[in-house]
């Protein structure tokens, strides 16, 4: 489709791709049916880009972009989106920052301007700064007090050793005092470039105003030095083992292994092997700790694919006395995932599991803008929906076996507790 901007690549069905020179990748889905429309500006830019010592400046840039910029104060930005009846968020991740907005489809040019301009004219004053290293202080105060959130930091420390994967994306409290005004806009011009952007819009829409918007509001500046991408980590880590003690109800704990990157075809062999084993009340975890014995209230498995690496893994928790017994179990149950192919009947319904829950989550704009943003994200080619469906029909026993036998062998997991002694 050629644009007075340049040609665009159809993707799919109501899906188009345009790469502006030097400024952001553009990509809408259109969902004639939705009466929203969600934007979302993903910069290329996240904890793992966090300099040594400053863990967490990423993460506080991303709070301070909403302290003001040079069009609007902070209550205008919020105003400006909420006073039509959307919401306004943003996030930071391992290997990116993501801004995003949700708003009815014919005030889809005030998302754009909203989100071009926290992006790229925050104000990042001084006094602002003090103000919002309490609040991301509080932040860090708040994950550690709910253990089966903190524990995920402390897991990914343990896995991850000195690799920039391990990092907590909060940061500490030592590297968060430590962060000045001068290394907030240091990484404020050195990786929020607009070539670095993509800007993923999915719902009631129309690719080419999604395109002249973009084009005006995000100037190409392909000027400075951007973050570069961290370093592989190791094929393999020395399992270890490690406890923090501290005063709580439950042991909660968390076993996993290293994997592979995002773009590795076994993922999805992963993602089945995930939902058999502790993906819902269904999963072998769950009935066997729960249901059959007892001995949590929450367990499942988890895992996250990133573009040099991955992890994968359990979390349960449970009384303090109990806590050996039920790692046992765990690490039973992997065992013979890792040793036995699933049975036909439970492969096919971890499939429908699967398949299911990806396209229920697809009946949300914001989730479709995602779909179509993580191809770019991790520089894969684009693939339709039905394709993706198709790969994971075609996952054989065989292969959830394999990742099991591979990623998920008890003698290879990382084990970390976080809780009160016995």
């Amino acid at each position: 489709m050629a644009t007075a901007l340049g040609r665009s690549l159809q993707l799919d069905v109501g899906a188009f791709r345009t790469d502006l020179p030097g400024a952001p990748i553009v990509l809408t889905e259109s969902v004639p049916a939705a009466r929203s429309v969600s934007v979302a500006v993903f910069v290329r830019l996240g904890a793992v880009h966090d300099p040594p010592g400053l863990t967490g400046l990423a993460h506080f840039l991303e709070h301070m972009v909403f302290k003001g910029t040079e069009l609007r104060s902070a209550v205008e930005l919020a105003r400006a989106i909420e006073g039509l009846g959307g919401s306004l968020d943003a996030y930071t991740a391992r290997e990116y920052t993501a801004y995003q907005a949700r708003i009815l489809g014919q005030h889809l040019g005030v998302a754009i301007d909203v989100l071009s301009d926290l992006v790229f004219h925050p104000l990042l004053r001084s006094d602002d700064v003090e103000l919002e290293r309490n609040v991301v202080l509080e932040e860090i105060a708040g994950v550690e007090d709910v253990p089966d959130d903190w524990i995920f930091d402390l897991y990914s420390g343990a896995l991850w050793g000195e690799h920039p994967y391990g990092r907590p994306v909060l940061g500490t409290r030592e590297t968060v005092r430590a962060i000045a005004r001068e290394d907030l806009a240091a990484l404020l011009e050195r990786g929020y470039r607009p070539s670095r952007c993509v800007v993923a819009a999915a719902g009631q829409l129309e690719h080419e105003a999604v395109l002249e918007a973009v084009a005006r509001l995000f100037p190409a500046n392909d000027s400075g030095t951007a973050p570069e991408d961290v370093a592989p980590p190791d094929a393999g880590a020395t399992p270890r083992e490690e406890r923090v003690e501290r005063e709580t109800a439950q042991m909660h704990l968390c076993l996993g292994t290293r994997a592979f990157p995002h773009r590795d075809r076994r993922r999805h062999a992963l993602e089945i092997a995930s939902s058999a084993l502790g993906g819902g009340m269904s999963s072998r975890l769950f009935q066997r700790v729960r249901e059959e014995l007892g001995l949590a209230y929450a367990i499942y498995t988890f895992h996250a694919l990133y573009r040099c690496g991955g992890q994968v893994g359990v979390y349960a928790a449970t009384h303090p006395s109990t806590a050996d017994r039920m790692l046992d179990e765990v690490r039973a149950e992997l065992a013979r995932a890792g040793s036995e192919p699933l049975p036909a009947e439970e492969l096919e319904a971890a499939k429908e599991q699967w398949k299911g829950q990806q396209l229920l989550a697809l009946e949300s704009t914001m989730a479709r803008a995602y779909r179509i943003a993580h191809f770019v994200l991790y520089d894969e080619p684009y693939e339709p929906l039905e394709e993706s469906l198709g790969r994971i029909d075609a996952v054989t026993a065989h292969e959830v076996r394999s990742v099991c036998r591979e990623f998920l062998a008890p003698d290879r997991c990382t084990v970390v507790r976080l809780g009160a002694a016995a």
